[in-house]
């Protein structure tokens, strides 16, 4: 039965999880997020959670909101797709990770980071760009 159940749903192997933001269902009870949803809130908790935030797992999170405040240079976009890099491979099994870039808006004070990955186990070329503030919207 699980493998009748894997090819009416190609994307059972990246299971379900709580979505995000948090939020209750018709039924009453939280709302889950499957699948590729799932693979994007993921990776969005992942990049929001700062190290050692989460109490249980210290080590969980990226090292992105250090650079808050960095000067928008070379340098900044650079640790910034590192720190980027280094969170998702970490911590997100699910995925295979093909590139990460970062487009600057010295105007608004933002860089969207652009994140080209794929689930594992399937060829479909996933897209998420994830706007980070280096300097708070006035």
């Amino acid at each position: 039965m699980p493998e009748a159940m894997n090819y009416l749903n190609p994307e059972a192997h990246l299971g379900q999880g709580l979505a995000f933001p948090i939020r209750t269902s018709v039924q009453g009870g939280l709302q889950l997020s499957a699948a590729g949803q799932n693979l994007t809130e993921s990776i969005r908790v992942l990049l929001r959670t700062r190290v050692g935030e989460r109490v249980y797992r210290p080590d969980y999170g990226s090292r992105l909101a250090e650079l808050t405040f960095a000067p928008m240079n070379t340098d900044t976009l650079l640790l910034i797709r590192l720190n980027v890099q280094e969170a998702i491979e970490r911590w997100e099994p699910r995925i295979v990770l093909e590139q990460v870039l970062t487009d600057p808006d010295p105007a608004q004070g933002r860089v969207d980071i652009i994140i080209h990955y794929r689930a594992k186990d399937s060829h479909q070329r996933r897209s998420l760009v994830y706007p980070f503030y280096l300097m708070p919207p006035e």
